[in-house]
């Protein structure tokens, strides 16, 4: 919905929004868009995914114009996405191509292809760290030379690594389903309605607020819905993207066009449930939940497998289960526009309650005396 403010006296909006220029500028500093693409890439990761457009670009530039505010940046760039033209259509990804940076599982100790750390604040200290005042490029560039000269040497073939969850259907541990090449709803562009198929909540879910749907997820974890999954693979890395030929269209892969890649989080986490056999027993099953996201944002890749796991049970007593419930308030954009709203001017509404009020209390006084 994303309410705006359309109506006002023109005098007093433009001063207002020369009064906001002047607030960001008063300081006579100003943080060049390179800049924030380099030193607040979480931020932009965060951004992109809630905005559903994957320009670090674009998601810096709106971060400076909104000044920091998550809510405003998302508004802006899904503002600037809704005037794109759409010119093609991506082929399938398929996440196994995936040039892994980090990758992780929480289910197995020894997996194929081995842990891989990557670049995580999971180990670090949560202390502030006052030497980053005396920051200065003579610093970082020792140190960069010095990190890059081991890494050359350290630098192996690039390693495609396997699924973890593939040797477990391999023993017949998790079910194996068909190939399902129905094509996705695109929810940008037809309108959200219930039930909604799996590919439109997952793409709710994927541009869901980080906040809103991390609290859901934690929600369903510490009882609402007692889902506790183990996280049997974490992957951070890179995926190739391309798309069909123009004129003869898609059919032989090594036809499509590389366009470039896109930066993402991807989860499988690996839930347990109880189901009864034919003699009535209960048996104990794994069933999966999926959560990929732009960017290095694995808390909300997390919080949205739990989800997914969840919504794919309606039956179940909880919010969490039920997707109108969670799907309509995660979002950004239309939670912070419908709050916001209530800042515009309802003096009409409010004041026809004012004057019910006055009548009943008149009405009170009256029998009163």
């Amino acid at each position: 919905m994303g309410y705006v403010a359309v109506k006002g006296g023109t005098k007093a909006i433009e001063a207002s929004m020369e009064r906001l220029t002047y607030e960001r500028l008063k300081e006579q500093e100003i943080i060049e868009v390179e800049t924030i693409m380099a030193t607040m890439k979480s931020l932009i990761d965060q951004v992109m995914s809630e905005s559903s457009l994957y320009s670090p670009f674009l998601a810096a530039l709106a971060i400076k114009q909104a000044e920091g505010s998550m809510e405003e940046a998302v508004f802006l760039l899904r503002a600037h996405r809704s005037t794109l033209p759409r010119l093609y259509t991506s082929e399938t990804v398929e996440p196994e191509t995936m040039f892994v940076e980090r990758r992780i599982s929480a289910s197995f100790k020894d997996i194929p292809g081995g842990q891989l750390l990557g670049a995580t604040k999971d180990y670090t200290h949560r202390l502030l760290d006052f030497n980053l005042l005396e920051e200065d490029k003579t610093q970082i560039t020792t140190w960069l030379k010095n990190f890059e000269n081991n890494l050359e040497q350290t630098e192996g073939k690039v390693t495609y690594f396997p699924k973890v969850v593939d040797y477990l259907r391999e023993e017949g541990l998790f079910e194996t389903y068909p190939l399902n090449d129905t094509a996705p709803i695109d929810i940008t562009k037809e309108s959200l309605s219930f039930p909604a198929s799996r590919s439109a909540r997952l793409q709710v879910l994927t541009r869901g607020q980080t906040g809103a749907v991390t609290a859901l997820g934690y929600a369903s974890l510490r009882g609402y819905g007692q889902v506790h999954p183990t996280v049997g693979e974490v992957r951070v890395g890179r995926l190739p993207i391309h798309t069909a030929h123009p004129v003869e269209g898609s059919g032989n892969p090594e036809d499509d066009f590389y366009i470039g890649e896109i930066r993402v989080t991807e989860i499988e986490s690996f839930v347990p449930i109880t189901k009864k056999n034919g003699r009535n027993e209960e048996k104990l099953e794994f069933e999966i939940g999926y959560g990929i996201c732009y960017g290095q944002n694995e808390t909300k890749a997390i919080a949205m497998s739990i989800l997914d796991q969840c919504l794919d049970h309606p039956e179940g007593d909880f919010p969490t289960h039920d997707e109108e419930f969670v799907l309509l308030h995660i979002d950004s954009v239309e939670a912070t526009g419908f709050i916001s709203h209530l800042k515009l001017p309802h003096y009409v509404t409010f004041q026809s309650k004012l004057d019910s009020v006055r009548q009943i209390k008149r009405g009170v006084s009256d029998d009163e005396s």
